[in-house]
């Protein structure tokens, strides 16, 4: 069997506390990759590793390693569930082949459940769905396998079912091959199979029914069998299943509790069985900047190497290390390759195998293979590195804008260097954290995804990068946009430095739809081109301070309607600054208006406090959307403005006695309303 049949690069995804890293580390534990368990709750997971992830036991970056199972390599990436780092998520499934999905056996379908979902399916991405947690109060397997139905449109089928839930979870029954599933001992390594008795074998009868149908309709010689009700076999079954797993258009689902090490063996078999290797997914296209042709690169150690960059991080003995997979050709230690994104040569100094944090030299990745290199100056995010006679760029990743900032400045004249130096390197590392200059305060703004978000950076700050610094309050990253149609019209004729200067120019604005960004059209008879791209520049210049409040612009369409100019007085230079001014005119007659974040918040709470909920939330100006029901408890979804929402974590504790949860998410962008305390302007 060629050997990259035999690998699989596997993501592991969820909402924040439904179990991904405790999962992942059963599945280190029991392919024999580590010697303990380790347990997020302690402090002591192998893939939380950074001192921040230890002390809030959640995962903030992801983390890659690798292991086997059954003479199968597995490269695993456990990722974030937390909203504020979803970029982890989606530069990860950027590169992986499949993905396995983890949902709590209790809420089922969560709010970040639902995003990653989508990223996978943004990226065609193969998926298994492990319903963990069977041992909690209120596990419900059948519930959670709707919730998938209902709220993601997935088409889940089961292959494992839980054997009792809650503190009466025993095991699993293995649909596939009729067998009652068990695992002794505190740790779960000892895995019995044993034939059904009659009552479990009359509880499976209708999943094993609809299992095997599922499979016979992505494989006919199978379908023929069912309908001639000869006899199925596992393999069979497996055959069917992996077509349609492939194909996207099934899910297998598995019954787990990570915790209490039941069910983990059976996902990795699952693994091995259904998603795909480098070679089902076939040949990755990209654009010859050369050519600007499209191409492909087929995973074959022979071929041109072709290898993309998903992720860049700051180490402290290494420097700089560049996380990419291959997809075609051999990358060896000391190949110096082409950087197709900024057209500049890289050489690979170390390869290196990782383990979370910790990193083992290798001397070359094949096609499938994900690794990190050191000495790759210049790389980012989104780049292709590949053979310099054969050049090619597999396209870069989209990234959500920050949706909140805060001033920061250095505790001494001693630490400005420093800071500037930490914060550059962290914009590198994080393409949702950015760094910015006040143009009328001179401050220092850095901008993230949110609360958390921001408190890491400065945490990691002060601890990785040992600067001393100073923080502001939280502050809403507001935008401005235009609710009409409008027209300006700017002369400029004047002298300046002693020359006479002149330009003319009308612009037409109005709204585009939400998220379409700044568009510019139009053309003047007779204007040379340069002029009309001066034109198209001060606009999009005029986009980056509004007219209200000074905030960016979003979402507007502009049109030259007309321009005049003098061969002798104009440049492009007075064509950008009239563009600039005329276009802020046409705002101002657009029904200019100030946008704000709109949050997508879930309040998990006990039934007693939903009153204490609700009304706390109209307070904020939150819309609520739904009510669910689940057992012992309410959950409300809503909507409700980023600036109403700072401390709302100690407000909703003491509403609730310390037992509700919630989770909030960026929306959209909405106009501030005239009666809202936000308003200053």
């Amino acid at each position: 069997m060629d050997p990259i049949a035999l690998i699989r690069n596997v993501g592991i995804t969820a909402h924040i506390d439904a179990g991904k890293t405790t999962l992942t580390e059963r599945v280190l534990y029991y392919s024999g990759k580590t010697h303990k368990i380790g347990e997020v709750h302690e402090g002591t997971a192998e893939m939380d590793w950074m001192e921040q992830e230890k002390e809030r036991g959640i995962t903030i970056t992801s983390a890659a390693t690798t292991c086997s199972w059954r003479a199968h390599r597995i490269n695993i990436i456990d990722t974030p569930g937390h909203v504020d780092f979803t970029v982890e998520v989606e530069r990860s499934l950027r590169v992986l082949d499949g993905a396995v999905g983890v949902f709590c056996a209790v809420a089922g379908v969560q709010p970040q459940s639902e995003t990653v979902w989508r990223q996978a399916t943004h990226y065609g991405i193969p998926r298994l769905a492990v319903v963990n947690k069977m041992d909690r109060v209120g596990a419900d397997f059948n519930r959670a396998v709707e919730s998938l139905v209902a709220k993601l449109g997935a088409n889940p089928v089961p292959v494992t079912v839980p054997v009792g839930a809650e503190d009466a979870f025993a095991g699993v029954v293995d649909l596939l091959t009729m067998e009652l599933v068990t695992f002794g001992d505190d740790l779960g390594l000892t895995v019995t199979r044993e034939p059904l008795d009659g009552f479990l074998a009359e509880m499976a009868a209708p999943y094993r029914e609809l299992l095997v149908e599922a499979a016979a309709e992505y494989d006919d010689a199978l379908m023929q069998k069912y309908l001639d009700g000869g006899e199925v076999t596992p393999d069979d079954i497996r055959a069917g299943l992996r077509r349609g797993t492939l194909a996207g258009e099934i899910q297998p689902v598995l019954a787990v509790s990570a915790l209490k090490n039941k069910g983990v063996q059976p996902v990795l078999d699952a693994v091995v069985d259904f998603l795909p290797s480098p070679l089902d997914r076939g040949a990755v296209k990209g654009i010859n900047p050369k050519t600007e042709r499209e191409e492909e690169r087929r995973p074959d150690p022979k071929a041109p190497l072709t290898a993309y960059v998903f992720k860049t991080a700051s180490d402290t003995f290494f420097g700089k290390l560049t996380f990419f997979r291959t997809y075609s050709g051999t990358l060896k230690v000391k190949d110096s390759l082409l950087n197709s994104h900024t057209g500049r040569g890289v050489r690979v100094g170390r390869l290196l195998e990782m383990h979370a944090n910790k990193k083992t030299d290798i001397a070359e990745l094949g096609p499938g293979e994900i690794g990190a290199a050191v000495g790759l100056k210049g790389c980012r995010t989104g780049d292709t590195l590949c053979d310099r006679d054969h050049p090619i760029a597999l396209g870069t990743i989209e990234f959500p804008e920050p949706v909140m900032r805060v001033a920061i400045e250095p505790g001494s004249t001693a630490d400005e260097k420093k800071l500037a130096d930490a914060l550059e390197s962290l914009a590198e590392d994080d393409p949702t954290f950015t760094v910015t200059e006040d143009p009328e305060t001179g401050q220092r703004i850095i901008s993230g995804m949110g609360e958390l978000h921001l408190e890491i950076i400065v945490d990691r700050l002060q601890r990785e990068f040992g600067v001393r610094c100073r923080v502001g309050e939280p502050q809403i990253a507001y935008r401005e946009s235009v609710s009409g149609s409008g027209e300006g019209e700017f002369t400029l004729d004047r002298q300046l430095a002693g020359k006479a200067q002149y330009a003319q120019i009308s612009v037409a604005v109005e709204p585009a739809g939400s998220g379409e960004g700044f568009s510019f059209s139009g053309r003047v008879e007779g204007l040379p081109k340069p002029y009309h791209e001066a034109v198209l520049e001060g606009c999009r210049q005029g986009m980056q301070v509004g007219v209200v409040a000074g905030y960016p612009m979003v979402d507007v369409r502009c049109r030259l309607v007309d321009a005049a100019y003098d061969e002798e007085l104009s440049s492009s230079e007075v064509f950008r600054a009239a563009a600039f001014r005329a276009f802020h005119l046409a705002c101002a007659e657009a029904g200019p208006i100030v946008l704000e974040p709109v949050m997508s918040l879930e309040v998990t709470c006990p039934e007693e406090f939903l009153g204490n909920v609700l009304k706390d939330l109209s307070v904020r100006r939150g819309q609520i959307t739904e009510t669910r029901v689940l057992p012992g408890l309410q959950v409300v979804d809503a909507l409700v403005p980023l600036s109403a929402m700072f401390g709302y974590s100690t407000a909703v504790r003491s509403l609730t006695q310390g037992r509700a949860d919630y989770h909030m998410q960026f929306e959209r962008y909405a106009a501030v309303p005239e009666n809202s305390p936000a308003r200053w302007w």
